[in-house]
């Protein structure tokens, strides 16, 4: 039976990998920002899935942990490929509710907190840590830690670049001097949000995932 099981999440990831694959090909034909943006916005992510693929035997991670780093993965390959202030389904919808911008940037944040649980694994898994508040704690420092980095490595681009047409593809904060607040209070509510509905769920997979490789 935990043959089965194991088969079965085995099954479930590669599906995962394939059409996250097919998503960054489709990504990269002819991106509307140009390669140079397609490759900052997308590198990220490329350099996580590599990880995943290369450490998959020897460490292998919930089926909820891959399909978040999946979601994670195409979010941010679409972005690369429209440029997050440009992705069709949100300009509709700026137009729809006469919104003031192109809200995809702020959606990508929110979906960002996703990340809590992946990081939650890890620190259940490789650190003494157990469940309870100072694992919260830390993992919403984690995330919020993440957060900031890439509010910090956007603006150095934009330093470096000299505030070039590139660069303000690449921090999309769309005329918003708050933006960078913006991104990190909806990581803050995402991961909040992503810790109370789906730990519950991480737990019964964890304990699976454990006697499957007792």
């Amino acid at each position: 039976m935990d043959y089965v099981k194991k088969g079965k999440s085995n099954t479930i990831n590669i599906f995962l990998l394939l059409f996250v694959t097919a998503v960054f090909i489709w990504s990269i034909i002819k991106p509307i920002g140009g390669y140079g943006l397609l490759a900052i916005e997308a590198g990220p992510a490329v350099v996580g899935l590599l990880i995943v693929v290369v450490t998959y035997k020897r460490f292998r991670l919930t089926t909820l942990s891959y399909i978040i780093i999946a979601v994670l993965a195409i979010m941010m390959f679409i972005g690369g490929h429209y440029t997050y202030s440009r992705v069709p389904l949100f300009n509709w919808i700026k137009d729809a509710y006469d919104f003031n911008r192109n809200h995809y940037d702020r959606f990508g944040h929110l979906l960002k907190g996703l990340s809590v649980i992946v990081i939650r694994e890890l620190l259940l898994r490789k650190t003494p840590l157990s469940k309870g508040p100072w694992l919260i704690t830390i993992i919403i420092s984690i995330s919020l830690a993440i957060s900031a980095l890439y509010e910090i490595i956007e603006w150095l681009f934009f330093l470096i670049t000299k505030g070039g047409k590139e660069s303000r593809n690449f921090l999309g904060t769309q005329g918003s001097m708050w933006d960078a607040q913006w991104d990190m209070t909806l990581t803050l509510i995402g991961s909040v949000l992503a810790l109370l509905f789906l730990s519950k769920l991480h737990n019964r997979l964890l304990k699976k995932e454990q006697n499957i490789n007792n």
